[in-house]
């Protein structure tokens, strides 16, 4: 199993991205092309859940468009990510919260963590 993590390793080098888990709320900088013009498009919403390992790891971002909720499953080591900024904290108590899908106004919201400097 040791040769498969060193090949894996070896073809996807890691990209160095900010630390964040469910219920964070972040901001992605996604590549977009369209034909043969490209821009960066922002997708900012809260992490529902991260899921598998190496290279197979992915998250699932959710935002409200309007009334509409906007879920996307974006892969870590994607290409098309240009940047990861992490706005806020959240306080969760779950790995996964999609309890936060028929959850609207007031309570669809999620605490926020707070950090104190020692």
């Amino acid at each position: 199993m040791d040769i498969i993590k060193e090949i894996e390793a070896e073809i996807n080098p890691k990209k160095e991205l900010p630390e964040f888990n469910a219920g964070d709320t972040i901001a992605v900088s996604y590549k977009i092309k369209e034909g043969n013009k490209e821009r960066i498009q922002q997708f900012t919403g809260v992490v529902l859940q991260r899921r598998g390992n190496g290279s197979t790891e992915t998250f699932t971002i959710r935002k409200m468009s309007g009334n509409i909720g906007v879920e996307r499953i974006i892969p870590v080591n994607s290409p098309f990510i240009e940047e990861i900024k992490v706005l806020k904290r959240g306080k969760v108590r779950r790995a996964r919260i999609f309890y936060l899908r028929e959850r609207t106004g007031k309570a669809a919201r999620i605490k926020e963590r707070k950090f104190f400097k020692k």
